[in-house]
């Protein structure tokens, strides 16, 4: 079986990452298309110093052994005749010389170009293996049918089938992340699957040879990576070491790796009374942080009438649900939200409760997960906090004293507002996806708030 190499000459550029193509020319295979530097091997040549053969034949660069990596194996089959063939296309980050064309008469072209915009027409078993290796993916099966065209065309059949890797030890990390993850952070030794079933996105805590650990997360959705991601680099700073690091993000994977915790999770955890108001006292210090990291912003003119869209949207999925005079209730608060003052807008946390808070060796809370964090109102970050303040005035007051200040009479209409809008969509989102908790919490602050607004 014949075996090709190719060079993923790489670098990087304005635009990202770049990779080093060429255009064939002259009366040989896939003429007129862009391709790798790439070539067959010589008779007893291994594959290492085919690569930098072909690289200085064809590109001018002199590249050394111990700079050649392996990237991505593909097994394809041309269109034209049944004989099919191994490519392996190496990675070379390190050369020596300019690329240059010095094969005028088999290439016409020679250009960098970034790897999420690579050029048309190419050669579509080059496009297969490139595919794979942007998807950090070890391996690719390529096999075209007669008359199928040797440039790649993004409106034809798709032949590319693309191959995982092994697992790491403990549970499987897919291998485009894991392969995201150990550029971050180097070998992983161990991982292990710690996702909250609820949200969707997966989370594993990885560990190094060297005893290192690392959260990779990978977002169920552009928004919360993009969220996420924005937190981390503006506002989550703010909090020193009461708050993850982050140490890698990857737009196309929706994928980050922050650095680990040293605490325990306060969800479930018994505290006494005097140790749990202390707690309280310290995340409304954190939370004050968190909201004074950035400018304030002021609200848009249209924030109460989208509210009052969502909330009723939310109403109709909970209606079967609610107790006698929920609905009234939540309706009046509707109308006192169009009501209040337009608000200022800070950075908020977006899901501050228990689950996401742990204790430290002191004591002290660190907050993570910041998938929700956007602009919002103060408030806002308190309304499933709140829920723990529930017959616990004491809670109530320490973390206001924490946070600085106590609530304006505005602002404490608008926490029962917000609340109740929250507790509407618990009760519509728990009872169509089976999650006690949440639904129960959403009728417990109900239950609150028609005793206050009787």
């Amino acid at each position: 079986m014949p075996v090709d190499v190719h060079l993923i000459l790489r670098r990087d550029g304005e635009r990202g990452p770049e990779v080093l193509l060429s255009r064939r020319a002259g009366p040989v295979y896939a003429s007129g298309l862009w391709h790798l530097p790439s070539g067959h091997l010589d008779p007893d040549e291994d594959m290492v110093k085919a690569v930098i053969r072909e690289a200085l034949e064809e590109t001018g660069v002199l590249i050394q052994a111990e700079d050649v990596t392996a990237a991505v194996t593909v097994h394809h089959r041309p269109p034209v005749g049944s004989r099919s063939r191994i490519g392996v296309f190496f990675e070379v980050r390190r050369w020596s010389g300019q690329p240059r064309i010095m094969e005028s008469d088999r290439c016409d072209g020679m250009d960098w170009y970034p790897l999420d915009t690579l050029p048309d027409p190419m050669v579509a078993y080059c496009r297969a293996g490139l595919d794979a290796y942007r998807a950090h993916l070890p391996a690719a099966v390529h096999f075209q049918q007669p008359g199928d065209a040797i440039e790649h065309r993004p409106d034809g059949p798709d032949r590319t089938r693309l191959l995982s890797g092994p697992p790491v030890r403990g549970v499987e990390v897919p291998y485009r992340l894991r392969m995201f993850a150990e550029q971050a952070v180097g070998r992983i030794a161990e991982a292990t699957e710690v996702s909250w079933m609820r949200t969707g996105s997966r989370v594993w805590r990885l560990t190094g040879p060297g005893g290192g650990t690392w959260y990779l997360k990978r977002h169920r959705g552009a928004k919360f990576h993009d969220r996420e991601v924005a937190a981390y680099r503006s506002w989550v700073p703010a909090l020193g070491e009461r708050a993850p690091r982050l140490v890698a993000a990857a737009t196309d994977a929706q994928a980050l790796v922050v650095t680990a915790l040293p605490g325990h999770p306060l969800h479930g955890m018994a505290l006494g009374a005097d140790d749990e108001a202390r707690v309280q006292q310290a995340l409304g210090r954190l939370v004050s942080a968190l909201h004074r990291s950035a400018p304030e912003l002021p609200a848009a003119a249209a924030t109460a009438a989208t509210a009052a869209d969502k909330i009723k949207r939310h109403l109709d999925g909970a209606r079967p649900y609610l107790a006698d005079g929920d609905e009234d209730l939540v309706l009046a608060l509707v109308g006192a939200y169009a009501d209040l003052p337009k608000p200022t807008l800070v950075p908020t946390h977006g899901d501050l409760q228990y689950r996401n808070v742990l204790l430290d060796g002191d004591g002290e809370p660190l907050l993570f997960d910041f998938e929700r964090s956007e602009y919002n109102t103060a408030t806002r970050d308190m309304v499933r906090l709140s829920d723990t303040w529930t017959g616990r005035p004491d809670l109530r007051a320490a973390f206001l004293n924490g946070y600085g200040r106590s609530l304006t009479p505005a602002e404490e209409l608008r926490l029962d507002c917000e609340a109740a809008f929250d507790a509407v969509s618990g009760v519509a989102y728990g009872t169509s996806h089976d999650d006690p908790e949440v639904t129960e919490r959403g009728h417990r602050t109900l239950r609150r708030l028609r005793t206050q607004h009787p």
